[in-house]
């Protein structure tokens, strides 16, 4: 007997149809999986069988066939368990099932018939409802990311026995209610607040136009100056995420395992801190399964890279494309997935190994050969790539003990938050939403520069022999300093406190 059921496979952050089509028939018992299937799907045929009989249900003893279609597309993972198992049990008259063939089920299964819960279930969820698909049925630990999408009705199970009582109708299942994104974003818990900080006025500046605009931002200084505890404190200026980037952020997540299914979505802007001895494929995403790395997690958030030149050459240099077009491609033998990795970089480094390169206070033990070693790690491309370039000096004692209160995140966030309003209007119908992500076009018209400003700039390029890219990187940061001042136009002081951002790198990188 043949029957058909639906399910759906993962392929990065997109999900795809999968027709799960059994034959049960008369024969020799054996049980046949076909369809480019990996070894986790070749292996379903013992957790089936033994959910099946766990469960207290009928097993044919028959021979079983079931077919993967498309056929020649890879399917990964334990996802399809549940919907083989309907299948299975489906081609027997006996069980008179209501409406079967209208779900789309998702899930693996134990040994004991219980229902595991799944990774990706939440953008395999979105990508089928623009397909047209209506009803799931999912693990029941899924079903708090589930909540937030609309339009579907999704019902979450725990066992396999469970289903087969809810499509006999023997057995009531109510469908998952929504959620709202604002009460669960508004119980988040805020990170370190810059009042915390002594000290460091130019640090915070730079890293207030750094959220205002979007922009990438390296911190240079000696050990113990608070670039580290600087960098914590940046998630807390920046806006809020819209519930359209929480999705896709909680996309990635998912797929990468690492939801935290009890709130069901990514709710604050991911920040990412991998240490300096992780991988490049933990970077970039990969592996057998091309998961997304600490790129993609990054994504609509922030990656600290403490340590900056510790980092391999490699995996410093696989940051440009992702800069640059705020997705990364990662290719391997069996797929070329692209995730998203729309991520602003904070990065932290000493100006030499020993720390103390240009200290007024210590001396360096540092040979030029050392120095010239450590820094050469970050090429011109990358440095380029970094729109605001600061050095963090040691704060002093007196600071550390002044009682003098100093700015809350929460004010300076207010700030950020009516500059970026001003960048919505402005960039309103297209896909750009922040002065960083500006194109060609985009940058000429809107960074328009008077006489004053245009001989500044020009004075600047040849002085410091700056790239064209670094040139469109000051014009950039000068429009988001003219947006926090509240000015139409860039003015020649603008673009002044914009280039202060790029003369570090040729004092150490020339």
């Amino acid at each position: 007997m043949y029957s058909k059921v639906q399910s759906f496979g993962l392929k990065g952050i997109e999900g795809f149809p999968i027709d799960v089509e059994i034959d049960v028939s008369n024969g020799l018992p054996r049980f046949d999986v076909v369809g480019l299937a990996d070894t986790a799907i070749k292996e379903a045929k013992e957790r089936v069988k033994n959910a099946i009989k766990n469960s207290a249900l009928e097993y044919p003893v028959k021979t079983i066939a079931i077919n993967l279609a498309p056929a020649d597309v890879k399917k990964e993972g334990a996802i399809y368990d549940l919907a083989m198992a309907i299948g299975i049990l489906s081609c027997d008259d006996e069980n008179q099932f209501h409406d079967h063939d209208k779900f789309c089920y998702i899930g693996e299964l134990s040994f004991d018939g219980s229902v595991k819960k799944a990774k990706g279930v939440l953008p395999l969820l979105i990508s089928a409802r623009k397909m047209g698909y209506k009803k799931f049925i999912i693990p029941k630990e899924n079903c708090v990311e589930a909540s937030f999408i609309d339009g579907i009705e999704v019902y979450g199970v725990e066992s396999l026995l469970q289903t087969i009582k809810f499509l006999k109708g023997e057995e009531v299942l109510s469908p998952v209610l929504p959620c709202s994104f604002n009460d669960i974003q508004n119980s988040q818990q805020k990170g370190l607040d810059f009042c915390n900080v002594k000290g460091q006025a130019i640090a915070k500046r730079a890293l207030e136009i750094a959220a205002a605009g979007g922009h990438n931002l390296l911190m240079l200084g000696p050990p113990g100056s608070g670039k580290s505890m600087l960098a914590k404190c940046f998630p807390t200026i920046l806006p809020d995420l819209t519930f359209e980037e929480a999705l896709e952020v909680t996309k990635v997540h998912s797929v990468a395992g690492e939801l935290d299914l009890e709130k069901g979505i990514v709710a604050s802007r991911p920040f990412r801190s991998p240490h300096h001895t992780a991988s490049t494929v933990s970077l970039t995403g990969g592996g057998s399964n091309s998961k997304p790395g600490e790129i993609s997690l990054a994504d609509h958030g922030v990656l600290f890279l403490d340590e900056f030149p510790e980092y391999t050459r490699h995996s410093i240099e696989t940051l440009r494309q992702p800069l640059e077009d705020g997705v990364i491609t990662v290719a391997r033998s069996n797929a070329t997935i692209t995730y998203p990795a729309n991520f602003t970089l904070i990065a932290s480094m000493n100006p030499c190994p020993c720390g103390n390169y240009g200290s007024k206070d210590k001396e360096c033990r540092c040979s030029p050969a050392q120095i010239n070693k450590y820094l050469s790690k970050l090429s011109g491309p990358i440095m380029d790539r970094i729109d605001i370039h600061i050095e963090v000096e040691s704060v002093t004692y007196e600071q550390l003990k002044s009682e003098e209160l100093e700015e809350c995140s929460a004010d300076i966030k207010k700030r950020v938050d009516r500059a970026r309003a001003v960048q919505i209007k402005r960039f309103a119908g297209s896909k750009n939403f922040c002065n960083a992500k500006m194109n060609v076009a985009q940058t000429k018209k809107y960074c328009k520069l008077d006489s004053a400003g245009e001989g500044l700039l020009r004075s600047a390029f040849e002085r410091l022999k700056l790239s064209a890219r670094a040139h469109d990187r000051i014009l950039k940061v000068a429009r988001t300093i003219a947006d926090l001042e509240g000015s139409e136009n860039i003015l020649a002081v603008h673009i002044a406190e914009a280039i202060s951002y790029r003369s570090l790198d040729r004092k150490y990188w020339n």
